[in-house]
């Protein structure tokens, strides 16, 4: 029998499944619920023959991928943008035509697979996640409080210590204010409690892992650079070089040739977000604030590109520098070795 080839469109409630032959004809398209074992079961009579089951990446194409793998699918996942680039062709959307699509370069091999992270850095990163929300949630609830009381004139003393204090001592007197300000004064205090939590869970998790203690050897890094940056990456053997991670994570200036044109533009901002985030405040961290001690070479590199151009440039390619730092020291099982400046 010919090799069949697989394509999962991938919703909350339902999937829809297409498999094709090697000739590239549709031999059966169907929808089953979301679940590993149902979509398993179904494939189950074909599994000797399929060679390559396709999915995009998505809310859960994580979970799904590991599932599917653990019950001896040959499961690939595939770029969403790479994917949407081919299904935006098709005159009509459809997740049977979507299905059908992701099987047709699960049988060509036109699609770029993405490594699926492990489930310990997908913990991780939802560790991150939820403390970044409890930390915005704070600043939102300081924020309103401020813009609502100024539309009131009325102005936070400065003479006391915390912003609770100040907040009461502001509403002294202002009883229809009081009911309105409270609640959220409540509300930013448990985000604190929340962040505290997850912020020393996060801490714990630092102190257990002997990579994170190397990575923090460098100048600038923290537990918070640390801990994103595993979790991220995942594993060091995903990057043959480790100048390919500032490129991963969108850190690398964009490139456009045609004919007699050439140039470079921006950074591109690919990958991933948050990462790209800390490394650039703790990049910033370096050039601002450390004083001079083991860093001195790199702070002093820095400063000389920003001389040339301007601050962020060379914020930006600091934090690039310490994201191939960070992966070398990771890949060698080595600690940041100074030099003098």
């Amino acid at each position: 029998m010919e090799q069949l080839f697989v394509g999962l469109d991938v919703s909350k409630e339902e999937t829809a499944i297409c498999v094709r032959t090697q000739s590239g004809m549709v031999k059966s398209a169907f929808k089953k619920p979301t679940d590993p074992d149902t979509i398993y079961r179904a494939l189950m009579c074909e599994l000797e023959h399929i060679q390559c089951v396709v999915l995009e990446t998505g809310r859960m194409a994580n979970w799904l991928y590991s599932e599917l793998s653990q019950r001896g699918l040959p499961i690939v996942c595939i770029d969403a943008r790479q994917a949407h680039a081919v299904l935006s062709q098709m005159h009509n959307k459809t997740d049977k035509n979507d299905a059908a699509m992701l099987a047709e370069l699960a049988r060509t091999g036109f699609y770029k697979r993405i490594e699926v992270k492990s489930r310990v850095s997908q913990e991780r990163r939802a560790l991150l996640r939820a403390r970044e929300v409890a930390i915005k949630s704070r600043l939102n609830v300081e924020n309103t409080i401020r813009g609502l009381l100024a539309s009131f004139g009325i102005r936070l003393p400065k003479y006391l210590k915390t912003y609770d204090q100040r907040v009461r001592k502001a509403l002294e007197g202002q009883t229809d204010l009081m009911r309105i300000i409270l609640p959220l004064l409540h509300l930013r205090t448990e985000a604190l409690r929340q962040a505290a939590a997850l912020t020393k869970d996060m801490m714990r998790q630092a102190r257990m892992d002997e990579t994170c203690h190397r990575l923090m050897t460098i100048p600038g890094i923290g537990a918070v650079s640390a801990v994103t940056y595993i979790a991220t990456i995942d594993t060091p053997d995903r990057f043959a070089q480790s100048r390919s991670v500032g490129a991963y994570i969108g850190l690398t200036s964009r490139k456009y040739q045609s004919g007699d044109v050439d140039y470079s533009g921006r950074i591109s901002r690919r990958g991933d977000q948050m990462l790209r985030t800390v490394l650039y405040e703790a990049a910033n961290s370096l050039l601002c604030r450390v004083k001079s001690g083991p860093g001195q070479h790199l702070k002093d590199w820095a400063i000389a590109i920003k001389k040339r151009t301007s601050h962020k440039k060379a914020v930006v390619a600091l934090a690039r520098k310490l994201a191939v730092i960070m992966h070398a020291i990771w890949k060698d099982g080595t600690e940041f070795e100074p030099r003098e400046a």
